[in-house]
């Protein structure tokens, strides 16, 4: 995984991110939605948010829980600007690869939205966060599928290494109680292959390698994507495939 690289592709999309993030912004929905059903009030009084990039599931978690300090993880450090809005005395920002950062311990709530999936070991952070919490801490994330951006990998062959629900599970099982998993796919419809790769590109999911578009090139992918997913209406689809999972440590 080349961090450098998504670093500076979600760096250069921050001012397109709220706007054309749509499956995002209905992932961080359902995901604050998850954590104010399954997670108590009690447990969300010290939260850690890893990957936060603009705020979107930011917001919606502040306006559901009230934390009383919240630390803002990004990879990116010019996520700091997008964020002016909600940062303050009890809501601090900490710039840096989660994998690596050094994070106050003792925390209640370790919360994370589309963010795992770009991370070189999900287990082994998984057991971090858990040292992390308080013995009656929780742990929330969404991360992505098997079949996310199914269709661009299918005429690419460029995918990330995603994990199943069950894999996911089976990691997570020796460490914490599993309160909530589920998955969902949800389908967008956009008018061209080449608006499919605008969308990406505007909301940062290019990170995956340095793709050098030639004009034979991107004519070629346009063909091959529309001759594959064109639909009744002309438009193309693209595909989400969020993974949802609320868990609470298991006490030593």
């Amino acid at each position: 995984m080349d961090k450098g690289l998504i670093r500076r592709r979600f760096a250069r999309a921050a001012a397109t991110y709220a706007e054309r993030a749509d499956a995002q912004r209905r992932i961080a929905a359902r995901m604050a939605g998850l954590i104010a059903r399954h997670v108590p009030h009690s447990a969300c009084r010290n939260v850690l948010e890893v990957g936060c990039g603009t705020g979107v599931f930011t917001r919606m978690l502040l306006r559901r829980t009230h934390p009383a300090l919240v630390w803002l993880n990004d990879i990116c450090p010019e996520m700091e600007a997008c964020l002016t809005d909600v940062l303050g005395e009890r809501v601090r920002f900490c710039p840096g690869d989660a994998e690596r950062t050094e994070f106050p311990g003792g925390q209640s709530l370790i919360t994370s939205c589309s963010a795992v999936q770009w991370f070189d070991s999900p287990e082994r952070f998984f057991r971090r966060c858990r040292n992390l919490l308080a013995d009656d801490g929780y742990f929330s994330f969404s991360t992505f599928g098997q079949k996310n951006l199914q269709e661009v990998a299918s005429v690419t062959g460029n995918t990330l290494n995603y994990l199943s629900l069950e894999e996911l599970k089976s990691v997570l099982l020796p460490h914490y109680e599993l309160i909530h998993a589920s998955e969902e796919l949800i389908t967008l419809s956009f008018p061209s292959p080449l608006e499919v790769l605008r969308h990406l590109q505007a909301t940062g999911v290019t990170g995956i390698r340095r793709q050098q578009w030639t004009k034979g090139s991107l004519a070629d992918f346009c063909r091959r994507y529309e001759d594959s997913f064109r639909q009744a209406d002309r438009t193309v689809c693209l595909t989400y495939h969020p993974i949802y999972v609320i868990a609470k440590k298991i006490a030593s």
